[in-house]
């Protein structure tokens, strides 16, 4: 089936991009876009699944108001034949200038949230290194993604109440990953389970200040042994310097009592030339993606079919323990960082399963 990318000279496969090289139905193309005030006040993160061997195309937002109020709305499709617009019911993303900006769209609907936001890079994106895992045999993992950090222009309006987002206290984060990608939908039948690790933590951070900028993406045991890598420290686009690349982390965290969530972190950053950077995050706000379907959330799973059309929404309070304990896995903290005299702002991504004596976990 032809589409409007076929136009372009840019063809990896003797085939249309209606489908890709694969026929493995984990094959996802991903994007994320994080958008958070630095008062604490509002943070919100919207993405959008592609699923061509599954013939699905899914959208989210997870929306938290002052740490209190969590605001979801969840959209699903099937992908053909409209499989080159991304647009889901109300949702829709925007490549306005190709690695500078994009634009995210959420109209009217009847869940309370809708918004219009304009991304524009700060500083040039960052490409992980790609990401490879078999398990048993079967490539488990085969993904790339890139990482790019910004600040937005637009509105939010959530019940009512606009938000106007503007460049001096507002920040944003994106990124864009395709691939063969752990998980996604509901687990497959008739295969043997995966292993379950007796202790694992993902971590993710995209943190700018005015004059430079970091990202990482780091899994380890729960030994603290490193799983995978990938992170640099970026400068703006006006400095015209070349990114440094991080051969590695050292981190603090500390947690509440309750969840897995933390309350405060110190994270010394290794750069390839030796030199490190020492940071200090404070969080600020927790934008809950478990709510919008990330793992599984009141039957509403990522890459899931959900018919032709679906929508639906929720309205939480995240103060209420057995709410938030429901909430809670994945969350993406934003926070206040310091290095040095230098403030800043960014979003520190963390998940920590099974034990981890470090941190006094010892079980699940």
């Amino acid at each position: 089936m032809l589409t409007r990318y076929d136009e372009f000279l840019c063809h990896q496969i003797v085939s249309t991009f209606d489908h890709p090289s694969t026929s493995a139905r984990e094959w996802t193309e991903r994007t994320w876009f994080s958008v958070h005030d630095t008062s604490g006040k509002l943070s919100l993160v919207n993405s959008f699944g592609y699923y061509p061997n599954r013939n699905i195309i899914d959208s989210y937002v997870s929306v938290t108001v002052e740490g209190k109020t969590v605001y979801t709305v969840r959209a699903s499709r099937e992908l053909r034949p409209q499989i080159d617009e991304t647009r889901v019911g109300p949702f829709s993303y925007e490549i306005v200038e190709p690695l500078r900006k994009v634009r995210s769209l959420l109209e009217e609907n009847e869940y309370g949230v809708s918004y219009d936001i304009l991304f524009e890079g700060t500083m040039p994106a960052h490409e992980e290194d790609p990401q490879y895992a078999r398990a048993r045999g079967r490539v488990e993992e085969d993904i790339v993604r890139y990482i790019q950090l910004g600040k937005p222009s637009g509105w939010i309006k959530i019940e009512g109440k606009t938000y106007k987002l503007d460049k001096d206290t507002w920040r944003a984060e994106r990124d864009h990953s395709w691939g063969v990608r752990r998980g996604g939908g509901v687990p497959e039948t008739g295969v043997q389970p995966g292993e379950i690790p007796e202790g694992y933590m993902h971590n993710f951070i995209a943190i700018q200040f005015d004059r430079w900028g970091a990202t990482f993406h780091r899994r380890e045991n729960w030994e603290g042994r490193s799983l995978m890598f990938s992170g640099s420290i970026l400068y703006p686009y006006a400095v015209e310097k070349q990114e440094l690349p991080l051969t590695g982390v050292e981190h603090d965290y500390k947690f509440r009592s309750d969840i897995r969530q933390i309350t405060s972190a110190r994270i010394t950053l290794i750069a390839a030339d030796g030199s490190t950077f020492d940071i200090a995050a404070r969080p600020l706000n927790a934008c809950y993606l478990k709510a919008g379907g990330m793992f599984g959330f009141r039957n509403f799973t990522h890459g899931l079919w959900m018919g032709p059309g679906f929508i639906d929404g929720h309205k939480l309070d995240a103060t209420d323990p057995k709410t938030l304990a429901e909430l809670h896995f994945i969350e993406d903290m934003a926070c206040e960082v310091r290095c040095g005299n230098e403030v800043g702002y960014g979003i520190v991504e963390l998940v920590l399963i099974g034990k981890y004596p470090k941190y006094g976990f010892h079980s699940y």
